[in-house]
């Protein structure tokens, strides 16, 4: 009994066993999560000289500057930071690395020592300091029983916990039956007021949690808006705060409304845009202020397309700070399609260097490397053999352990046997 305790009290330490299929995959995984963060950027130049890029990965050292008022690029967080106390801020629009400048006390960067005191267009928010959401913590929080997850605004680019965001419960937020996000964008409430006109458009761009298809979205809409913005007499406003009917309620579509739809349905719903005419029908600047409870917006997929690009309307949004709206690569769908499109290139190149590699060998240089891929197999299924065999056997002695993890010294004593077959060839 007291033996069985034991084997029951082993078997709760042993750590769980992966296929190496499973580990590849999950590396592969890591590497393609990395890759959409960084936007494909191996960290080997710092990108001070392309100036201010639309979208990129930023750090922020509170080793060099405690005060969280500048950010680097990933290459000087790699060359210049490394062993620092960095906060990872994943990406932050229309942004200079600072690395090495006045804000760094005399500290110059290793990558590019040649940079202005200060890249005066930059925004730092509390996000710099490792501070998030309006209850300002750090992520990971070390005071939290469990790790919350954050949504990002699109419009601040500060990251909010669910259940902070304005919403009386996180059930509200656009999602699928699995958890999986159904929308697009995120407005924090902060934001919102600055974007109150979107509650001109049509419904289609609002994500919400029921799912239609996007012919259906296109079909429920065509009672919103004709050439001009949404006049209900008897209207609710959605959790949005945008105005909704009872029928294009029930009908609106989410995920599955891709910019075809919205584009269909802007098309029977707004104005047309070409010959510099305004898609809304009416100044946008004459809009009142939006005096109702002020709530977090979420917009479905493809939303910016809907956007008017009329004079009026592109200079309203350039005097609220959020002409960046407009610029497709602003988004992080964008980013991410880019930092996919590298990533692609890059495994290409890859190939294409181990091909030409082997085409540049000679024949008896190809067929050493094919003997060496040949006794690396057979040593390691020789390695194997003995493990199954040694499995086999300890299942019926009590004292020995029931599994055996290969450790590194297992993987050392296979290369020592291939150094030493190597050796009496040679």
């Amino acid at each position: 009994m007291a033996a069985d305790g034991a084997d029951a009290a082993f078997e709760d330490e042993v750590e769980p066993t992966v296929t190496i299929s499973e580990y590849m995959d999950g590396i592969e995984a890591e590497e393609l999560e990395a890759d959409l963060v960084l936007g494909g950027d191996d960290g080997d130049e710092c990108t001070y000289g392309a100036g201010y890029l639309k979208r990129q990965a930023v750090f922020s050292c509170l080793t060099c500057v405690p005060d969280g008022v500048a950010g680097v690029c990933t290459a000087c967080c790699l060359a210049c930071h490394d062993g620092h106390e960095v906060v990872e801020l994943w990406t932050k629009r229309n942004f200079c690395c600072d690395c090495g400048n006045s804000k760094f006390g005399g500290h110059l960067c290793k990558l590019n020592p040649e940079k202005e005191p200060e890249n005066s267009a930059n925004s730092y928010n509390q996000n710099f300091k490792g501070a998030y959401c309006t209850c300002s913590r750090p992520y990971p929080d070390p005071e939290a029983k469990e790790q919350v997850e954050m949504i990002q605004c699109c419009i601040c680019e500060d990251w909010f916990h669910e259940d902070h965001i304005g919403l009386d419960s996180a059930e509200k937020i656009p999602c699928d039956e699995e958890g999986e996000a159904l929308y697009e964008d995120f407005i924090c409430h902060k934001c919102s007021p600055v974007c109150s006109f979107l509650k001109l458009y049509p419904d289609t761009i609002w994500a919400s949690s029921k799912q239609t298809s996007a012919s259906e979205a296109v079909t429920a809409d065509s009672n919103g808006m004709e050439g001009g913005y949404s006049g209900h007499a008897n209207t609710e406003k959605n959790e949005n705060g945008a105005p909704v009917d009872h029928q294009t309620a029930e009908n609106t579509s989410v995920e599955n409304i891709c910019t075809k739809g919205i584009a269909a349905s802007e098309k029977s719903n707004l104005g047309d845009n070409s010959a510099g005419n305004c898609k809304l029908g009416m100044d946008i600047n004459t809009k009142s202020a939006d005096s109702e409870k002020i709530m977090p917006f979420f917009l479905s997929k493809g939303w910016r397309e809907t956007l008017c690009r009329c004079g009026t309307c592109t200079n309203f949004y350039a005097q609220q700070g959020i002409a960046y709206l407009t610029d497709k690569e602003d988004s992080i769908e964008e980013y991410e399609k880019m930092a996919k499109e590298k990533r692609q290139k890059k495994l290409e190149q890859q190939e294409g260097a181990e091909a030409n590699f082997i085409n540049s060998l000679n024949h008896v240089q190809k067929i050493e490397i094919l003997s060496g891929i040949s006794d690396m197999k057979n040593e390691f299924q020789s390695f194997l053999v003995k493990l199954s065999a040694y499995l086999t056997v300890s299942h019926f002695v009590e004292s020995r352990d029931p599994s055996k993890p290969v450790t590194s010294e297992d993987v050392q004593s296979i290369f020592k046997n291939l150094a030493k077959k190597k050796q009496r060839l040679s």
